[in-house]
């Protein structure tokens, strides 16, 4: 999938009138630019051992305080997700999610640090926001090992929390090409809405089946929330993921930018909507 960036598509009226903004908060300061979420993709540890510290580490940079960023561990330590909150005027949840971890080639920037500055400037966007709906930005351990990080945080989850969860958003593996969807780890309605927000704002929106891929978004779905997997991949996909060319000079920032854009987005039609809207 050949894609040609245009900006201007993507420049979206959001928060205008979806997310009320105290009158303190200038319009200006919600959204990331191009150049601060190209900062944050080139902030990526490739080290594996250093992944945990810099998610850490970049959503300090955005200015959560660190009173604010919660470490959950399941598995006698062995996961660690890094967990913000951001409450809102009533318990209908929406998680938005993103991986941190990485395989054992290449360096990891599309999967998926792109994922993890999407949400990461998420949460810069929307925390100063006054909005209906609370917010749980996770991001996820050992998604590549089998969706650990995501699987145990709802096992430890009391139904009476699950209930309350309206959607997940998950962001991974962005930096090729315009946002499309993992087909195969997404629900009907959410793709349905991510494709009309697509022809919305300019372009074809492709959701994706890859036979035997998934993603954390597939733990909500097991549960029964309704669920949906962003992605920013273009044709030449096996060539990049879980490969040595998963490196920093073959991103395109304008698919993470893009992909930021198209998030929010996406995000705001979820505070609107009702919270079984999408079952």
């Amino acid at each position: 999938m050949r894609v040609v960036f245009v900006l201007h598509l993507v420049l979206y009226a959001v928060g205008s009138s979806i997310f009320a903004q105290p009158e303190t908060v200038k319009k200006v300061d919600i959204f990331s630019s191009k150049e601060m979420i190209e900062a944050s993709v080139r902030q990526v540890p490739c080290e594996r051992d250093k992944r945990f510290e810099g998610v850490r580490q970049l959503f300090l940079s955005l200015g959560a305080p660190e009173s604010e960023i919660f470490v959950e561990t399941f598995d006698k330590d062995k996961i660690r997700n890094v967990v913000l909150r951001k409450k809102g005027q009533t318990d209908e949840t929406i998680v938005i999610g993103a991986h941190y971890d990485r395989t054992d080639t290449g360096c990891g920037v599309t999967d998926n640090w792109t994922g993890v500055t999407i949400m990461a400037h998420a949460y810069k966007t929307l925390r100063p926001l006054k909005t209906k709906k609370s917010y749980v930005f996770v991001a996820f351990d050992q998604e590549e090992t089998g969706l650990k990080g995501s699987s145990q945080m709802l096992k430890a989850l009391p139904e009476t929390e699950t209930a309350k969860i309206c959607a997940m958003v998950n962001f991974d593996s962005f930096g090729q090409a315009y946002p499309m969807a993992l087909q195969n780890a997404s629900s009907p309605k959410m793709l349905r809405l991510a494709e009309t927000l697509g022809k919305e704002s300019g372009f074809k929106f492709y959701s994706v089946e890859i036979p035997g891929a998934s993603s954390d978004s597939s733990s909500f779905r097991s549960k029964n929330i309704p669920a949906v997997t962003l992605s920013g991949l273009g044709s030449n996909w096996t060539e990049i993921l879980h490969s040595a060319s998963d490196k920093l000079e073959n991103v395109k920032m304008d698919s993470v930018y893009i992909g930021y854009r198209f998030g929010v987005h996406f995000l705001s039609q979820l505070e609107e909507a009702g919270c079984s809207d999408f079952r």
